[in-house]
């Protein structure tokens, strides 16, 4: 697995996160026959912003209570995300060998329903909510405790009944377009 160093020293891989620092969010340019700018400053050899993958929002967070990951927070985006060890998983938890290499578990944000779900995986292991076993889809509630191999983790929500990007996106936009129609008045005023 070839790993790429960001600006502030931190270690990726590129082949998941492409070339965005997942730590700090630096842009690294990945071309080889670039210097690279060790300062973090923006300059021609770095990319533009505007030019990169858009990620989608997180929508809420697993956070590791206890097990060989203690402490480490992991990202829940809109709609599917599949759990496991490998490095194709959208949730990769290292560490913890009882844990699936694939498909451990997957977490569903609907932003239709705006609720956060838990699916068991197609693995063999097994997924603990609030120390009950997951056979099938369970609807997951703020801080509710979940296990999987020798791990612990905490659900953490962000998006729900209180928040939804859609509702942010769309007040920016309205607001946008607020000011776009103040300043077309404000010209056909000054005429």
């Amino acid at each position: 697995m070839a790993l790429t160093r960001c600006p502030e020293g931190h270690l990726f891989s590129s082949r998941r996160y492409g070339n965005i620092c997942p730590y700090c969010s630096k842009a690294v340019n990945l071309s080889k026959n670039v210097e690279e700018d060790v300062a973090g400053n923006y300059n021609d050899t770095m990319p533009y912003i505007g030019d990169l993958e858009v990620m989608d929002p997180v929508t809420g967070w697993l956070v590791c209570i206890d097990g060989p990951s203690k402490g480490r927070d992991y990202k829940i985006l809109t709609e599917k995300n599949f759990l496991g060890r490998a490095d194709g998983m959208d949730i990769q938890i290292l560490g913890d060998n009882y844990i699936a290499k694939r498909n451990h578990a997957v977490f569903v944000y609907d932003p239709k329903k705006r609720k956060t779900l838990l699916l068991p995986g197609d693995s063999q292991g097994l997924v603990y909510v609030n120390e009950e076993a997951v056979y099938s889809p369970i609807e997951l509630a703020p801080y509710d405790s979940i296990e999987l191999g020798k791990s612990k983790f905490l659900f953490i929500p962000l998006c729900g009944e209180n928040f939804e990007w859609q509702e942010v996106d769309a007040a920016r936009d309205n607001e946008r377009d607020g000011l776009k129609s103040a300043r077309e008045r404000d010209v056909g005023n000054s005429l």
